[in-house]
């Protein structure tokens, strides 16, 4: 638990650029100390003394804002920025390098029993306020907007964005000269992207350095505003064909 626990602070100094010691880190960082209230807790859920687990849970929630289950399964390196309002419920499972912010709820639909809440993959970024509701399977590499309630399965590294959460991109190469949309199965399995001329070693879909932590909560695509522009063109271009008829 403890080599947990040193990843957990070292993730935050990786990831987070206001971060400028491992001091003020391990101090003043309330996303950390939810985890690591977490992991507390869960060892003890594990050994049976569930109730204990619960008040040390009880007691994260009232110093870091965070609501943590302690039967939750939780990976490797999961960063939580800032904490207040963050939900993670009893049945979910959350793989290795996940990002979460602020307001970000991982939670059920209802009074289900059984597995009622998500899976999260690896290096899955939720965004501040997203929901992520239901037994739903978010897979690897994939980024849920900001303000999105996701209540359907998502494949490996789409964007989700809207309410309710649909797919409106799947990852692409990061140089932004491809147009060509990448196969949900992933970078290496695409034929188009194996070929593509513009791959280069910076390029973080490249073989062997995708496993970077996409933390860009600001160039998500917009459907509303895209569909707004596309209505307008639409309408310009039925004014010049009736200006150019009754010419």
């Amino acid at each position: 638990m403890f080599d947990l626990m040193r990843e957990d602070m070292r993730c935050v100094m990786d990831r987070d650029p206001a971060a400028k010691s491992k001091a003020e880190v391990f101090f003043c960082y309330p996303g950390l100390h939810a985890v690591w209230y977490y992991r507390v807790a869960h060892w003890f859920y594990q050994k049976g003394r569930k109730t204990f687990a619960r008040y040390i849970s009880s007691v994260g929630r009232f110093r870091t804002g965070a609501d943590i289950h302690p039967a939750a399964e939780i990976g490797r390196r999961l960063f939580i920025d800032h904490a207040q309002g963050v939900v993670v419920g009893e049945t979910t499972v959350i793989g290795n390098d996940v990002t979460m912010y602020q307001g970000a709820t991982l939670g059920g639909t209802g009074k289900e029993t059984g597995k009622r809440h998500p899976t999260i993959g690896d290096h899955v970024m939720i965004s501040s306020g997203a929901s992520v509701l239901g037994p739903v399977k978010i897979g690897n590499h994939v980024r849920v907007g900001a303000g999105a309630v996701v209540l359907s399965d998502v494949p490996a590294y789409a964007t989700v964005v809207g309410v309710p959460g649909h797919v409106v991109r799947m990852r692409r190469p990061a140089c932004g000269k491809c147009d060509r949309l990448t196969c949900e199965s992933g970078f290496q399995d695409c034929d188009y992207a194996k070929t593509c001329p513009y791959r280069t070693d910076e390029c973080p879909m490249k073989d062997g350095n995708e496993n970077e932590v996409n933390l860009d909560q600001i160039n998500l695509p917009d459907p509303v505003q895209q569909q707004i522009n596309e209505l307008a063109e639409r309408i310009r271009q039925l004014e010049s064909t009736m200006n150019n008829t009754k010419s």
